[in-house]
């Protein structure tokens, strides 16, 4: 090994060894091991000394081949040191203001994304479903109109009926006269109970178009 070579690999691992102190300060940062079970925490040291492991062995081999020194050490070892005195405390400012910006870069593109992409969708569902409930109320209201008016139409009909039917009934045996009587009650019953049924259905109607 020339010592050029040697020279660059001294270099090399230097820059390896503050790679290192960052890269632990960066995995220890968006880890937050207190927040972690045991066992993920387990699983990803293992995943990031494989993957250093591999960054200081490229780098050895690209430099000198992979040729292994005890000065290596020593230099990975100086370069730990310099980023732990020297770059650490700007590297950790760099790396909270990085994270900043890209949570809030983060938080205005779902901001952006709801006003330009869900508002509008929003609004246009909202506006369907007030525009359904419109057409369900106006045909509501002409059904109930329409059996009004046949209600009304019926009553009138069968008003002549009934006066002559009074008259009549003085004629017709008094056994006839009770069925009948009791066959127009149930008759008269059961057209006021369903008049009475679709009041109570348009009055519910009504009170639930005014609360939407």
């Amino acid at each position: 090994m020339t010592l050029s070579t040697q020279f660059y690999t001294m270099l090399a691992m230097v820059g390896m060894g503050s790679w290192l102190g960052a890269a632990l300060d960066t995995y220890g940062r968006f880890l937050q091991r207190p927040k972690r079970a045991r066992w993920l925490v387990f699983i990803n040291d293992i995943f990031f000394w494989a993957l250093q492991g591999l960054l200081f062995f490229y780098s050895l081999l690209m430099v000198n081949e992979g040729e292994f020194r005890v000065y290596i050490l020593l230099a990975v070892l100086c370069g730990f040191a310099a980023y732990q005195s020297l770059i650490k405390k700007i590297y950790l400012w760099i790396l909270e203001k990085a994270i900043q910006i890209t949570i809030q870069t983060y938080r205005l593109f779902l901001k952006i994304g709801r006003i330009l992409l869900i508002n509008p969708v929003y609004w246009i569902f909202q506006m369907i479903f007030l525009l359904i409930l419109g057409i369900l109320k106006f045909l509501w209201n002409i059904l109930i109109w329409l059996f009004k008016f046949v209600f009304s139409f019926v009553k009138i009909l069968l008003k002549p009926l009934v006066l002559i039917g009074k008259l009549l009934v003085f004629l017709i045996p008094k056994s006839w006269r009770n069925r009948i009587t009791q066959i127009y009650k149930k008759i008269a019953g059961f057209l006021i109970k369903r008049k009475n049924v679709l009041d109570k259905l348009s009055s519910w109607y009504t009170r639930l178009w005014k609360k939407k």
